[in-house]
């Protein structure tokens, strides 16, 4: 049951500061690819990656209403969460463009649904389109994992509005 609570009558803060308070709130890196109708591929750099639940496996990422690709992963049955790894910094940047192809270059394998799996990751999660969830300026996606798989590295954070690798973790 999606309940929502009356909203806060006051604040005692702008846009501008709320934005500077989460961005000192260190985030994974993820980049969430899908395949379109036409065999052609789409992804996008998110940090807004988190579990749900394990029984069953859900997580969950949102995307902005004003997003460009929102039809496609409303509409689409499928996608894959890549976890970036430390050195993959530049993979993030490339997602994050507004260019018309952001797979030029980009070294990957097909999932067995035919979703794009980045090399080099840290990790992924192919998710069946569970559910969605508008609230706010955003659309809140849980997926239901199908398949995963895991690669330990040191992990790319985004803090402060910039990626940093991690210092801990597998080197």
């Amino acid at each position: 049951m999606h309940t929502i609570s009356p909203r806060s009558p006051t604040r005692e803060f702008d846009d501008a500061q709320f934005r500077q308070a989460l961005s000192q709130f260190a985030t994974g890196v993820t980049v969430i690819t899908t395949r379109l109708a036409d065999g052609s591929f789409l992804g996008l750099t998110a940090s807004s990656f988190n579990s749900v639940s394990i029984d069953p496996p859900l997580v969950l990422w949102s995307l902005s209403n004003q997003a460009t690709s929102m039809p496609v992963f409303s509409a689409n049955s499928h996608y894959v969460i890549n976890v970036l790894g430390a050195g993959q910094h530049q993979l993030a940047e490339q997602f994050s463009r507004r260019v018309e192809n952001r797979f030029d270059g980009v070294d990957f394998e097909l999932s067995s649904t035919g979703h794009p799996i980045l090399k080099g990751v840290s990790a992924w999660f192919e998710c069946h389109n569970r559910s969605r969830y508008p609230e706010g300026d955003h659309v809140i996606f849980v997926g239901e994992v199908e398949c995963c798989d895991v690669h330990p590295q040191r992990a790319l954070v985004f803090h402060d509005g910039r990626f940093v690798a991690t210092t801990v973790g597998q080197p």
